[in-house]
């Protein structure tokens, strides 16, 4: 089907490659690294921590393999909402699109709660007299002031971002340089006794947490996704946007773990009362070099955490949008700002539930939150679309595809079996808090929200199933 003007679906192709790749990159490698490292280390009881990360990252690109085919295949604003929409809409018509943007519309936002989190917490080394009232007023503060930055065109924002990355990979690579000029091997890998023991249940216990941190340190490769009817030659700028960010994210992540543990001691990470445990990216440049370096750079990590939800909100603003315009989601959402073309009401609405998030997490602890967003994220989306990839193989062979994942179907298995984890031991990670019951009590209050949708739009099951998406859907997509 030939692919539309970029006009005729209210979003134009101006996010090349490199901008693809700094947004996802912003989106990863956020706040998220520096404030889960000490909570890594938590959840395995020592520098073995590096195993988390390195199980994230398999999961990490197993499911970013999945993003890459039906991201190449399926281009379009909303990302996931297409994919489901076109494997599941013949049997269910619109239930699985409607669930996966009533499910976005929570774990996007908390997702940025985190960061807005993290910014608090770092700013706490610069201002070690903040009151727990001043830092809720610096986070919702700093919630508007990214609206308000994004309450303009895209193009402007995806040149802000590269910018933003900029400063993210210098924070990066000083916290690396500190680290590894005052680097303590020895250190580094004093594992206490039995740390790698597979037949004991604590090791387990501490993999299932801290592939969840893990993954959600890694989330964020898809964010180019969610854009995808503003990238140009979506077919190819997608795929390779995805396997280079998680790549390069990975080695990262890797180097980070193991470098802050050559310089601060783990047990420091562990009491919530030394900065280490806080701010730990700010204690290694302080240990290293002294105060004055060590201000500076956290200075770089609060434009970093900046960064990652300004691009979280970018990205999941489309969400609800192309939904609505597609006549699967409320109406109200499917309109653009009438002089800068973005996605006004869904903006609106995902920055409040960020606000919301950022309070929640403040007044619980920042492991919960985490344990809420991935245990929302993986029914509807992360396991769901892993099937919609399967059945469009099985059913649309003909399907033009720019992009076809490597080994199918190992990197689904694989992505599957990891995501299933992460689910199974929510509960655990966060005893007392229930993620997996208010979970699965949100995706049934989608399901209560779709039943009355649908019987106002006259949709499936009050009418007839939605089927495939129509001409518009398939834009670029072969």
């Amino acid at each position: 089907m030939p692919e539309l003007p970029a006009e005729t679906a209210g979003f134009t192709r101006r996010i090349g490659p490199f901008q693809a790749t700094a947004l996802n990159m912003s989106q990863m490698c956020g706040i998220g690294p520096f404030v889960t490292i000490p909570l890594m280390v938590a959840a395995f009881g020592g520098p073995q921590a590096v195993t988390g990360f390195l199980a994230g990252a398999v999961l990490a690109l197993a499911d970013g393999l999945v993003w890459a085919e039906l991201g190449a295949a399926l281009p379009g604003a909303g990302g996931s909402y297409l994919y489901l929409r076109r494997a599941f809409g013949p049997r269910t018509g619109k239930l699985m699109p409607f669930l996966f943007v009533w499910t976005a519309m929570l774990f996007v936002p908390l997702a940025m709660s985190t960061g807005v989190i993290g910014f608090v917490q770092y700013l706490g080394y610069l201002w070690p007299d903040m009151t727990p009232g001043q830092g809720d007023f610096v986070g919702l503060a700093l919630t508007g002031l990214v609206v308000v930055v994004l309450w303009r065109r895209v193009e402007s924002v995806a040149r802000l971002s590269v910018v933003l990355w900029a400063v993210m990979v210098t924070a990066v690579l000083l916290v690396l340089v500190a680290a590894f000029t005052h680097f303590d091997a020895e250190q580094a890998f004093s594992y206490p006794a039995h740390a790698f023991d597979l037949t004991a249940g604590h090791f387990w216990a501490g993999f299932g947490a801290g592939l969840t941190i893990g993954i959600y340190d890694y989330l964020g490769y898809n964010t180019a996704a969610y854009l995808g009817a503003e990238l140009k030659d979506p077919g190819r700028t997608l795929p390779r946007s995805v396997i280079r960010s998680v790549l390069g994210i990975m080695a990262v992540y890797l180097l980070l773990q193991i470098g802050t543990l050559g310089v601060i001691d783990w047990r420091d990470m562990l009491d919530p009362r030394n900065p280490a445990a806080t701010s730990v990216a700010s204690a290694v440049l302080e240990t290293a070099w002294g105060r004055g370096p060590a201000v500076a750079v956290t200075v770089l990590i609060l434009v970093t955490a900046v960064a990652s939800v300004l691009v979280g909100l970018l990205g999941g603003s489309r969400i609800p949008y192309d939904a609505a315009r597609d006549r699967v989601f409320f109406r109200p959402y499917g309109r653009l700002h009438p002089r800068h073309r973005f996605p006004a009401l869904s903006l609106l609405t995902l920055g409040g539930i960020t606000a919301a998030g950022f309070l929640v997490g403040r007044h619980t602890d920042l492991a919960t939150l985490i344990q809420l967003l991935t245990s929302v994220m993986v029914l509807v989306q992360a396991l769901a679309q892993i099937v919609a990839l399967t059945v469009l193989r099985r059913r649309e062979p003909e399907l033009r595809r720019p992009y076809r994942m490597w080994c199918y179907p190992l990197p689904s298995v694989v992505a599957f079996a990891g995501w299933l984890v992460v689910y199974g031991s929510a509960d655990r990670n966060a005893p007392g808090r229930h993620p997996v019951a208010w979970s699965s009590a949100w995706v049934a209050s989608g399901v209560v929200a779709y039943l009355l949708w649908a019987r106002a739009e006259r949709e499936w099951p009050f009418g007839p199933k939605g089927g495939r998406p129509g001409p518009k859907r398939s834009a670029g997509g072969g």
